[in-house]
């Protein structure tokens, strides 16, 4: 985990401006109360309004916030949202791209469609919602966007093809753009949960399009979300370029990058559903 720390980055939480992508539930959710207890003001972003309005009504300050709804697979709508938050904010210390979708078939049983709905939402729509924020950070020499990717980002499991290879172009984007962008003062943070106990499987995308509607017995046992949600923001404060969030299950990494031969042998086997 190395420190990636930007001109202009406070450790003070006052005041700053962060903008979280699937705030309904889950890790986004958590993360829209932690920064809430902070003292930071949170811009809510997720398909369903209401749901979000939910979210901001249980905050401790709820007229800090604003709630935008946004749906990753509509980036004609990226720009508009941009500018909204700027009109009221003046602009986004912090853009933690959250939102997304996952898989829970097999690569042979999964229609292209599918596929295509993956990247489009997990990999175009962060491209494109950062894109859109991009350059009111390059124009002032600050910032940081922080990418929620997955174990399987770095690693590919069974079940998870299109998730994974929508995961995998997520690290190679950003691991560009980071570069790019260094020595102007925005800065770059993956982070690669885990199982965390959320409603991402049930939620997941089957072969044919329809949801799993199950929750996976591995994320059952997984991080509590609000756990996870602190991990990722002492990662953020730390300036950290990555950071794997979990359990055991993050030694596959490890693994990986030592014996990689073990790695496959491992998952062939593995159960990760």
């Amino acid at each position: 985990m190395s420190r990636d720390r930007g001109q202009g980055e406070r450790r003070a939480h006052e005041g700053r401006v962060v903008w979280v992508t699937g705030a309904s539930s889950g890790i986004g959710e958590a993360l829209v109360h932690a920064l809430d207890r902070r003292g930071d003001r949170v811009v809510l972003s997720a398909r369903r309004e209401e749901r979000l309005v939910e979210v901001r009504d249980a905050c401790g300050h709820p007229e800090r916030h604003l709630v935008l709804p946004l749906d990753l697979g509509q980036p004609e709508t990226f720009a508009a949202a941009a500018e909204a938050v700027l009109e009221r904010y003046g602009q986004v210390d912090i853009l933690i791209n959250n939102a997304g979708v996952s898989q829970r078939s097999l690569a042979e049983e999964t229609d292209l469609a599918i596929d295509r709905r993956l990247m489009e939402v997990d990999y175009l729509g962060t491209v494109g919602l950062t894109k859109a924020v991009l350059p009111s950070m390059l124009a002032r020499g600050a910032g940081r966007i922080v990418v929620v990717s997955s174990l399987v980002g770095k690693l590919g499991t069974p079940f998870r093809s299109s998730y994974a290879g929508a995961k995998h172009a997520l690290h190679g984007f950003f691991g560009s753009l980071a570069a790019e962008v260094y020595g102007r003062g925005v800065r770059v943070t993956m982070i690669c949960p885990g199982f965390v106990r959320t409603s991402i499987s049930i939620n997941a995308l089957t072969g044919d399009g329809t949801p799993l509607g199950t929750m996976d017995r591995a994320q059952q046992r997984g991080m509590a979300p609000e756990r996870c949600a602190e991990k990722i923001l002492r990662a953020i404060d730390r300036g950290w370029a990555e950071a794997l969030i979990g359990g055991r299950e993050i030694l596959a990494v490890y693994v990986g990058r030592l014996f990689p031969g073990a790695l496959r042998w491992l998952l062939r086997r593995v159960r990760v559903r």
